[in-house]
């Protein structure tokens, strides 16, 4: 060997993770909020707190990925919406705490950067933000050569928001007649695709190309559609409405995230037929011969997240929903628990 190696020629470049960088940062621009201190490239992310009109200030934090839903993008080659998914998954599990999301940070990494990709990943990450009205500080992005297959790579992100002790929503209000109150999802979500991709492409052989007619769209477009960020929604519900309790519908379907909220003393009734079910999760049921009740424990089945009211104020919520675009149902009600009776009782 004649020429002394460099570290590009051991798979990581470093004028390339530069460049990246660079358009990194007219991303992050795009997503300003009050407090952002400094640009990206920094060793940290620096936001000024402001915690006027707050008596007890308190911070709330949530980190996750996008699980397999990553192996669609590679299939699809559309990377411009993951990062949607990545910012949902994040703020919407301080949303149903009534956190008002302030910054979000990420970490992309693959084999080797492809200054085609990344700012593509990036720019979801960007608008995830947008909708969310939270600011994109900083992140990392990772060229590790010899651990990920060409063309994939892995996503994983942090949100920090800002709640008032007095405003936290922990479900300890909840009360038996309350009204459970369905806000629709998009689809699928960011859960359950493990199960997803053995329906579609281990038992029914299918390419994410094809058209299917009850979808209306192709398999791709359908399994890629973006996670549903709900902080302002929750944040206009919460100005002048009595939330009691909130959920977000993830990994675990509506069975296992209800309960999460719900006081021990307390169960909850569920009507299965009282919201409309977009035509995927047929679609997955009938294909994989999936039982109802791993339907419920495994996909949000057209419910992204769920609102305990007061049952006098319910018609009121229902009404903030529809003015904010929402679709939502009263699906259900806080009933009583008999000794150790199950904690969700699904009724048709």
């Amino acid at each position: 060997m004649t020429n002394p190696l460099t570290y590009a020629d051991a798979g990581v470049d470093i004028d390339k993770a530069n460049r990246l960088v660079e358009k990194i940062k007219d991303i992050a621009r795009r997503t300003p909020r009050h407090g952002v201190m400094g640009e990206i490239g920094g060793f940290g992310g620096l936001f000024s707190l402001n915690v006027d009109g707050y008596e007890k200030p308190v911070l709330v934090s949530s980190t996750d990925g996008v699980g397999t839903k990553l192996k669609i993008a590679f299939l699809t080659n559309v990377h411009d919406t993951i990062g949607i998914d990545l910012v949902a998954m994040c703020v919407n599990d301080i949303a149903v705490q009534g956190a008002k999301p302030l910054f979000f940070l990420d970490y992309v990494s693959m084999g080797e950067l492809d200054e085609g990709v990344v700012p593509e990943i990036i720019k979801g990450i960007g608008e995830g933000c947008r909708i969310a009205n939270c600011a994109l500080i900083g992140g990392e992005t990772a060229e590790m050569p010899g651990l990920y297959k060409p063309g994939e790579y892995d996503l994983a992100g942090f949100s920090v928001g800002l709640v008032d002790n007095s405003k936290i929503i922990d479900g300890t209000e909840i009360r038996m007649g309350d009204v459970l109150i369905g806000i629709a999802s998009s689809g699928l979500h960011s859960n359950g695709y493990s199960l997803v991709r053995k329906i579609c492409f281990d038992i029914l052989k299918l390419t994410v190309d094809i058209h299917i007619p009850e979808l209306g769209r192709t398999l791709g477009e359908a399994l890629m559609t973006p996670t549903r960020i709900y902080s302002e929604t929750v944040q206009m519900l919460m100005r002048d409405l009595p939330i009691r309790g909130l959920a977000h519908i993830t990994g675990g379907g509506i069975t296992e995230n209800i309960v999460r909220i719900i006081p021990q003393a307390c169960s909850v009734m569920i009507r299965r037929e009282s919201w409309e079910r977009p035509a995927i999760f047929h679609f997955l049921q009938a294909g994989g011969k999936v039982s109802e009740a791993e339907m419920l424990r495994t996909f949000n089945n057209g419910i992204g997240m769920i609102a305990v009211v007061p049952e006098e104020r319910a018609g009121d919520v229902m009404e903030r929903l529809r003015a904010l675009g929402e679709s939502a149902w009263a699906i259900g009600e806080i009933i009583g628990r008999k000794g150790a009776g199950p904690r969700v009782k699904w009724v048709d």
